[in-house]
């Protein structure tokens, strides 16, 4: 199955101490190649911002960054194409509406647009999400504790 990856989710396999039963199971989905996640192309500079910040504050060692770089590497991710004036439209809409930031909706409007679960840790995006009728991808290691 196909569902769009947050940042918060990312960033557990990269911060043991942030790890859930719930990104675990994605993350072995992901591994297994058993489901394709897409990201919006902001995903990109938030994974590399939180890795930035884990240095900074000593959590992360470079090796562990370029370890954890490498394994989503290897992951079935695809990265969605920059946003046209109108899909931007669309996107300060949903931020408006769910009083989300532009980095957060970006993932409820890649959601809404291709139809799509998400998998996402953050409280606010799954409220948000639940309000728009998107679905929270749940792995096939999950589905069946539901």
């Amino acid at each position: 199955m196909a569902f769009v990856l947050d940042a918060s989710m990312t960033m557990t396999w990269c911060f043991e101490d942030e790890r859930t039963p719930e990104s675990d199971a994605v993350g072995s989905t992901l591994a297994r190649a058993d489901d394709q996640a897409t990201v919006p192309a902001v995903w990109s500079f938030e994974v590399a911002n939180a890795a930035l910040r884990g240095l900074r504050r000593h959590r992360l060692v470079p090796a562990q960054v370029l370890s954890f770089l490498e394994t989503l590497d290897r992951f079935p991710i695809s990265h969605d194409n920059p946003l046209r004036p109108e899909a931007v439209t669309h996107l300060l809409k949903v931020a408006r509406d769910h009083e989300l930031s532009a980095y957060d909706a970006a993932y409820l409007e890649l959601a809404e647009r291709l139809g799509l679960p998400l998998a996402t840790l953050d409280a606010r995006l799954r409220a948000a999400a639940a309000q728009a009728g998107v679905p929270m991808f749940l792995p096939s290691g999950l589905r069946g504790n539901s």
